[in-house]
């Protein structure tokens, strides 16, 4: 099993509709790195649900529940995305000021790349952040 997070802007895709939801499509992908990462997704992969812009937080875990396929808001038919099921919110969202204060994820792309929207997370720091944000394993 592999680890992601995922970044979505609040107005547009929040954990809200996401949970009322269940299962939804993670379309709309244009970044070629990020794309990248859907494609090596696979299913019961875990990922992180972040709110960017004015909230910069991490409050939800998703899984993968279907593997790239081609996203049919692309008419250019380059790009992919992946199905993604509700697990559980995070009790006490992690914010991003919280992750770079502290060295353990010094290299975690969040804070490499900032504006990369889907991105690998190493074993160590899924599971640092989950006890950050109180989450059970």
């Amino acid at each position: 099993m592999a680890y992601w997070l995922i970044k979505t802007e609040p107005g547009s895709w929040s954990w809200d509709d996401q949970v009322r939801k269940g299962v939804e499509g993670w379309d709309g992908v244009r970044n070629h790195q990020a794309a990248k990462n859907l494609k090596i997704m696979q299913i019961g992969d875990l990922a992180f649900f972040y709110h960017s812009v004015n909230e910069k937080r991490i409050v939800g875990i998703v899984e993968v529940v279907r593997e790239a396929y081609p996203d049919p808001t692309d008419a250019t038919g380059k790009f992919v995305q992946v199905d993604f099921k509700t697990v559980k919110p995070v009790p006490n969202p992690v914010t991003l000021a919280d992750i770079k204060a502290d060295p353990r994820f010094a290299e975690l792309p969040l804070l490499r790349q900032s504006r990369l929207s889907v991105m690998p997370i190493d074993d160590a720091s899924w599971t640092a952040i989950c006890e950050m944000g109180g989450v059970s394993a």
